[in-house]
């Protein structure tokens, strides 16, 4: 068995899995059809966007399912009549049994934590949101339980006091895009057998799919937790808070960056207070001020937080109940 010969099917959705399915198909590997989501409807005019996996695919010509139902069996025969022998998963859905355990050499997944680390959809958010200072990719067996099956192989990197979502999510792509290679050229040598081990025991921290109200900043925690908060959500899709101006109204702030600041008394403050500087945003946290360093004002433009008071008065609080 060889690259060449070994057929495969890719199922991915999102940039993340770009870097892999690359790495395969400009290596020579036998790439016989990608799986990704339905192209959805998006802004006023109801336009298609096509996944990046699938842009992808058809810039090399590679024939594309997008499957609504995994349990279709029309779907489920295109698979049978491809006989491939191995499936790659990579930031995709949750497979039904009927599918996962089709090729004869299995299906393994690239995960974006040190497994089981992190079980759920949104593993590189939340270790940044939990303070994390280390994590890594994981390529394991996909089994009944989500996330759970045999591990092939793991690496770790260090995650960087400064550094968000965004700058993160690039280097576990690069990290695991030569991981998938690896794992692929493993079950090649072994003719299918690979060495795996499984998963230890213990409790899992979730990681959940990032929905709005994930996104909202909380100022009676501690600023730590908050700064964490908007690094884990940073530059997609950013923590949030209401904020209001002078004469009262209301609109949404998006924060990219936020630092501790202590140049300021913050004694008698409450969290949700907000001072302010020739240069200087700041809010009031459980334990202290977060500088907002790097905000968008819903409707404008992206802007440091220097630039954005030279034409905006911010109220005296961070607004309630809205």
């Amino acid at each position: 068995m060889t690259k060449e010969t070994l057929k495969i099917v890719f199922l991915g959705t999102p940039e993340f899995a770009v870097g892999p399915l690359s790495a395969l198909v400009e290596g020579g590997y036998n790439v016989a059809a990608v799986v990704t989501m339905p192209d959805k409807q998006a802004g006023r005019g109801h336009k298609l966007l096509e996944s990046d996996v699938k842009k992808y695919a058809v810039s090399r010509g590679l024939p594309v399912l997008q499957p609504r139902n995994l349990k279709d069996e029309g779907f489920v025969q295109q698979l049978r009549e491809i006989d491939a022998d191995l499936f790659v998963v990579i930031a995709f859905r949750m497979l039904p049994e009927v599918v996962w355990s089709m090729p004869r050499l299995g299906t393994f997944n690239l995960h974006a934590s040190l497994l089981p680390r992190y079980r759920g959809a949104a593993p590189i958010n939340w270790a940044i949101i939990n303070g994390d200072k280390t994590t890594g990719v994981t390529t394991f067996f996909l089994k009944h339980e989500i996330d759970t099956g045999d591990i092939i192989e793991q690496q770790s990197l260090e995650i960087g006091d400064e550094e968000n979502v965004g700058s993160l999510y690039e280097r576990l792509m690069h990290l695991g895009t030569g991981m998938v290679l690896r794992t692929v050229d493993a079950i090649i040598a072994g003719d299918g057998r690979v060495p795996t081990q499984p998963q230890p025991e213990g409790e899992f921290v979730p990681a959940p799919k990032i929905f709005t109200e994930t996104c909202r900043i909380d100022w009676t925690r501690p600023r730590e937790q908050v700064r964490n908060l908007i690094r884990g959500l940073s530059p997609y899709p950013a923590a949030h808070t209401p904020f209001a101006n002078a004469a009262g109204e209301v609109s949404m702030l998006k924060v990219f960056e936020g630092a501790a600041y202590d140049g300021a008394d913050a004694s008698g403050l409450q969290p949700g207070d907000i001072v302010t500087g020739k240069h200087l945003l700041a809010v009031m946290c459980a334990d202290g001020l977060l500088e907002l360093k790097d905000v968008q004002l819903r409707g404008k433009k992206r802007m440091a937080a220097s630039a954005f008071l030279l034409g905006y008065k911010p109220a005296e609080r961070i607004p309630e109940g809205e």
